[in-house]
């Protein structure tokens, strides 16, 4: 990549492709790691994913502040769904996810209807429109999350549903991956922004 070009002459694109070759290492798919199902979870860590869980609807916020509609709708990565539908996509996994918590507190060993979220991110409402709507759910949902989370016993947390792709969960499994899936996300558009220079 040329050096000592001044920034303003240098496009988005070019600027991404650079970044890219140099950090040739860095999966862009998952800047906060991947995320594993099953692993315990102590006292200490069910309490710092909660608060990620509390705090994440204001960090998307943040991430996509003062974000153009034509930025909204750029890639956050080659081959990879545009900022507008990460941020469409959040809620609609949250929901989900939340209402399989609940059956599974209410239900014996409930299975859950899985969501094709390729399929649902190709829909209108996950590819376009205004952001606010979905911001305003992401932080209802969240809500709502951590005081059901805050509400459970003891053995509430082993409770068991069945997923129909990763077989058996519990509901403290959900906890954790709630709060990696709004990191990792939020990650997509906060590194996309270094990547090409957004303000």
């Amino acid at each position: 990549c040329p050096a000592g070009i001044h920034a303003t002459l240098v496009d988005s694109l070019t600027k991404l492709h650079c970044y890219s070759v140099a950090m040739s290492a860095v999966d862009v798919r998952y800047p906060v790691g991947p995320f594993q199902f099953g692993l315990p979870v102590s006292g200490q860590e069910r309490a710092l994913y909660l608060s990620q869980v509390a705090e994440a609807p204001a960090l998307l916020r943040s991430a996509v502040a003062n974000l153009s509609d034509a930025q909204l709708d750029t890639p956050y990565r080659t081959g990879g769904w545009t900022v507008r539908q990460v941020i469409h996509h959040l809620p609609d996994s949250h929901l989900n996810w939340y209402i399989r918590a609940k059956l599974a507190l209410t239900e014996e060993g409930p299975t859950i209807q899985a969501f094709n979220e390729n399929l649902w991110a190709e829909l209108q409402d996950g590819r376009a429109d205004d952001i606010e709507p979905s911001l305003r759910i992401l932080e209802g949902i969240h809500a709502r999350t951590v005081l059901f989370f805050k509400s459970l016993a003891p053995a509430d947390w082993d409770r068991k549903f069945f997923h129909p792709e990763r077989g058996a969960l519990t509901i403290q499994d959900i906890l954790p991956a709630l709060a990696w899936h709004s990191r990792h996300h939020t990650a997509h558009i906060t590194e996309l922004r270094k990547r090409v220079g957004w303000a």
